[in-house]
């Protein structure tokens, strides 16, 4: 099977490059759930997390408050790594686990991986192919607003990724989602039809 990784910047458009993909019958696996799953109380990281940030992060159910734990890693950099060192071995185990799982359904295949951290943990060395999923700077920023961030979390988030251009860089393929959704799909139809013909020799 082809195991492609699919990321981009916050706010770049990853997530609607991936549901154009699946509307195109491609194996997507979305890895966002699979890091909050490990947080859940009982799963894997949860004791973790708790042990490293103390129970300040949790809500009166004593489930870890996402929100409360971003607020305090994405303004400490020392803490998001902390985090990341908990959290990203675990995802990316969960994501071979699966890959494997529909490599066996599906031999000669394609899988994507849709994560926001694939360049950040390496994994996409581990990968055949990485998408990345850009837009300009400007459009980032407007775009995390119009989710309901400051200006401030805006910067802090964009900034706790690797910049968009030094993925890009890494890239196998690129997707520019700076334009409309229907020049978006164009270019992820052109990179179906290429990803398509190429499980023989993964090249």
């Amino acid at each position: 099977m082809l195991r492609v990784g699919l990321t981009g910047g916050i706010a770049c458009g990853k997530s609607t490059v991936a549901a154009m993909l699946r509307e195109m019958g491609f194996l997507v696996l979305n890895a966002d759930p699979l890091a909050h799953r490990l947080m859940e109380p009982g799963q894997p990281a949860y004791a973790e997390v708790l042990q490293e940030f103390g129970r300040g992060v949790c809500d009166a159910q004593s489930r870890i408050d996402r929100t409360r734990l971003a607020a305090l890693v994405f303004s400490d950099p020392d803490a998001l790594e902390r985090l990341n060192e908990i959290i990203h071995p675990r995802v990316i185990e969960l994501i071979e686990r699966q890959l494997a799982e529909w490599a066996r359904v599906q031999p000669g295949g394609v899988a994507f991986a849709e994560a926001a951290l694939i360049a950040e943990a390496d994994y996409d060395t581990w990968l055949d192919r990485l998408v990345v999923a850009w837009c300009r700077p400007e459009q980032q920023r407007e775009r995390l607003l119009a989710r309901g961030f400051s200006l401030e979390e805006a910067a802090r988030r964009i900034a706790a990724q690797m910049p968009v251009e030094e993925k890009k860089r890494l890239a196998t393929d690129l997707i520019d989602c700076s334009g409309t959704l229907e020049e978006t799909r164009r270019q992820v139809e052109v990179l179906a039809e290429r990803l398509r013909a190429l499980p023989q020799n993964h090249s």
